[in-house]
């Protein structure tokens, strides 16, 4: 419970010093406009099957979190759900520094009667060290992977790429102590898939090593949750090109980038300082723990107004909304999530098509009550959710323990 303490605080430290950093007089920088896709459209909607995947990955990379705490130790054995995978055979671990200072994960091979599968699991931070190390804020010039096998030049050319200097940083501490093994253990089992997954800061580095990874020709699939912005507009333009998340078909998606509603993390680095989100969205609206496989959808483009970029909306002000009684509450993904009414009830309604009300979700008591006007606060400042609506994917990640799961499936 401490380490965990200690992870929320480090995320907070990003969110309050980017607060502070940010000129007085900024306005959020308006993102490109894209289509939207009504919430009723049958490809808006994920899968049973693309559910259960996306639940089991949650599992998978929450037991990173023993990595450095109680372990992992093989054939796979640890105090979170490793006896709940089938399969699974433990290839390696890595810790990049002391302990809890810096990047770790592990390798592990998943084989039947699970699919077939080389995963490397990316966790997140748990320092605060790491956090103000992360903080960098001078960008790095992304220089794409050519290696041995792109000699011929087809490598696409990322012109005016920058990432983020901590997360660049960490792959490359990370990428000496991962690479040789992932590639022996594609020789050895070269009809297993190449499955990379990272939870918040672990999800930056699990981007930047997922795009080498492509570029490398060894096709992974690469899932994050609570991923943060990774680089500039030029950056994630590239690394749309590269997974070809430009696809209509969001079913042949390589790259998920999963994003919860309220969380707080996705929305930094500031996209003031020249941060964007790349595509691949896959929206949780739900705020409470256990999640339906109605409350998951899939989200069009970079910055899809019905997903987690519809935050954004609630930083800027406008005397004009209060004049017409629009508010801060621009959109109705927020609308949805947040009760907006002065009592006391911790009740929050929707309307069904009949026009009447009903309830879907009774507060919990560890959550402010709504009653007070926190709905007004932006997102980013809602630090609380680092506990929360940032931990909550598909079951609490971060705290290498059976359980977690409200739903009693695992």
């Amino acid at each position: 419970m401490m380490s965990l303490f200690f992870d929320s605080l480090s995320l907070a430290l990003i969110v309050v010093i980017s607060q502070l950093c940010r000129p007085s007089n900024a306005h959020v920088v308006p993102f490109e406009a894209t289509e939207h896709l009504k919430d009723n459209m049958p490809e808006r909607r994920v899968s049973p099957d693309l559910f259960d995947s996306l639940g089991e990955l949650a599992r998978i990379v929450d037991i990173a979190y023993c990595i450095g705490t109680t372990g992992v130790q093989k054939p796979f054995q640890c105090l979170s759900h490793c006896r709940d995978l089938k399969g699974f055979e433990l290839v390696d671990t890595w810790h990049t520094g002391p302990l809890l200072f810096d990047s770790c994960g592990y390798i592990a091979l998943s084989h039947p009667p699970s699919p077939k599968r080389i995963i490397v699991a990316f966790r997140g931070t748990y320092s605060i060290p790491n956090a103000i190390a992360d903080l960098s804020a001078f960008p790095q010039e992304y220089v794409p992977f050519t290696g041995e096998n792109n000699t011929d030049g087809d490598t696409p050319r990322c012109t005016d790429c920058f990432v983020h200097l901590g997360f660049m940083n960490e792959w490359r501490s990370t990428r000496t102590a991962i690479l040789d093994a992932i590639s022996a253990a594609r020789d050895q089992y070269p009809d297993y898939a190449l499955t990379l997954v990272g939870h918040s800061l672990g999800g930056a580095v699990a981007a930047l090593a997922g795009t080498e990874m492509q570029l490398r020709g060894w096709d992974p699939l690469v899932t994050t949750f609570g991923e943060p912005r990774v680089g500039n507009k030029a950056f994630v333009e590239y690394l749309d090109t590269v997974f070809h998340l430009k696809s209509d078909n969001a079913r042949d998606w390589k790259f998920r980038r999963v994003t919860h509603v309220n969380d707080p993390v996705p929305l930094v680095p500031l996209n003031e300082w020249g941060y964007e989100m790349h595509s691949g969205e896959i929206y949780i609206s739900r705020v409470e723990l256990p999640f339906s496989v109605d409350d998951v959808k899939y989200c069009k483009g970079r910055s899809d107004q019905e997903c987690i970029s519809s935050a954004e909306g609630l930083e800027t002000s406008s005397s004009s909304h209060h004049e017409h009684g629009i508010g801060l509450l621009g959109s109705n993904a927020e609308q949805q999530v947040l009760s907006s009414s002065s009592s006391s009830s911790s009740v929050l309604d929707e309307v069904d098509e009949g026009g009447d009300e009903k309830e879907i979700s009774q507060e919990p008591e560890f959550r402010i009550k709504s009653h007070l006007p926190w709905n007004l606060l932006p997102p980013r400042f809602r630090l609380w959710e680092l506990f929360y609506s940032h931990r909550d994917y598909f079951l609490r990640l971060g705290l290498c323990i059976p359980g977690g799961d409200p739903s009693g499936r695992w």
